[in-house]
């Protein structure tokens, strides 16, 4: 899907990106867009994106590098309800491996889940993450994924 790409939130998208809808009950599971915006004024190094798919914008992710050890995190991603189960939400998660591996010039990337989470648990395995018997400060379990 080679029409799905990225874009900087600036003032042409930010009011549709802060719009975006997840499905009842999955809100528990991440933080609103708007607090992720607000973390991403707080602590630059966080880099808040809009996933678009053609020209519509689909959903929201953000990714970061930090510390001494420069650990990369895709920390949210999130996809509109209306674009949930098409299979979307797995190829922006591939584009954005291979994007953020680049921009930080990394080959191991983390992420964090609520264990309740089971979609999530099923797609970041499907897609070669692995739980790395960690959790988080928040108690959310810590899986890597390493680029061969």
């Amino acid at each position: 899907m080679s029409n799905l790409y990225f874009r900087d939130i600036d003032n042409t998208n930010e009011c549709i990106v802060r719009n975006i809808k997840l499905k009842p009950g999955q809100e528990k599971f991440i933080e609103t867009v708007e607090e992720c915006l607000k973390e991403a004024n707080t602590y630059h190094e966080w880099h808040p994106v809009a996933i678009y798919y053609d020209e519509e914008i689909i959903g929201f992710a953000m990714y970061g590098s930090f510390g001494t050890n420069k650990d990369t995190w895709i920390d949210r991603i999130m996809i509109d309800e209306k674009y949930q189960g098409k299979g979307l939400g797995k190829v922006a998660m591939m584009k954005l491996i291979d994007i953020v591996s680049k921009e930080y010039g990394v080959n191991v990337i983390y992420l964090s889940i609520i264990e309740e989470n089971r979609l999530a648990y099923s797609l970041y395995k499907s897609i070669g993450f692995e739980f790395i018997n960690e959790r988080d400060p928040n108690g959310e379990l810590i899986f890597k994924y390493t680029i061969l």
